[in-house]
């Protein structure tokens, strides 16, 4: 899957306004990996190469720092290193298997797989947080939320909560949709609807609910003849 264009294709005002544009650290929401969560990311990324897993991490990441904003009881040294690891099992379950145990209707009989990339996904992420330098304390409470992150129908903490959510409503941002949509052959709004079904009703916090509610809604806009109206203007002059 190709990366989010940066460069715009068109400037309709026609001068350059970027010495306006205010400074990163005076905007509410912007993020970027710490020190310590980099290394992480330098260690974890290449079990992550397989179904997108990779940049699903770092959305979650991002989605983990949103709640952590407004959940201030979560602990960011517990809650952000688990969002990052939390898949990295992935890589020891063939990709095709995956899918299958993953797909809408599945009956169950792969969950084995399910169970083993949250197992498999536990002992790599000891490994890497061990590198990394991490307190025994905190790797044992990351490690006990990885095992069991999918499967594990109640949170057992704060914490727990906000990563289970933060992987949750990734699905219904743009890049999870995008994904599942190629994941399962299907089109873009049943895409949304499976990944909206998913999504909202598997969430723990408020705060996730708002934001999953956010983002399913104003998609629902793009299939919209209301929306679809508009693009038949023509360009500005």
């Amino acid at each position: 899957m190709s990366s989010p264009s940066h460069s715009p294709v068109v400037n309709h005002l026609g001068r350059d306004v970027t010495g306006k544009i205010p400074d990163a650290s005076r905007v509410p929401g912007m993020i970027e990996l710490n020190e310590r969560d980099g290394a992480i990311w330098s260690l974890a990324k290449d079990f992550l190469r397989t179904r997108d897993n990779d940049a699903h991490s770092l959305y979650a990441y991002s989605i983990a720092q949103a709640l952590l904003s407004q959940i201030p009881e979560a602990d960011e040294n517990i809650v952000l290193p688990a969002i990052l690891l939390h898949d990295t099992g992935w890589s020891t379950v063939d990709e095709r298997l995956a899918l299958e145990a993953i797909a809408p209707g599945a009956d169950g009989s792969l969950d084995h797989l399910i169970i083993q990339h949250e197992k498999e996904g536990a002992r790599i992420a000891r490994e890497i947080l061990e590198q990394v330098g991490v307190p025994e304390e905190d790797i044992v409470a990351i490690v006990d939320i990885i095992d069991g992150h999918d499967t594990r129908l109640v949170a057992m903490s704060t914490n727990d909560a906000v990563v289970k959510d933060s992987d949750k409503v990734w699905r219904v941002t743009p890049h999870g949709r995008r994904v599942v949509m190629d994941w399962f052959g299907i089109d873009a709004e049943q895409s949304l609807r499976l990944c909206a079904y998913r999504a909202y009703n598997e969430l723990f916090t408020d705060q996730a609910k708002a934001m999953s509610r956010v983002l399913v809604t104003t998609a629902c806009m793009d299939y919209m003849d209301e929306l679809a109206n508009t693009y038949t203007r023509e360009d500005l002059a």
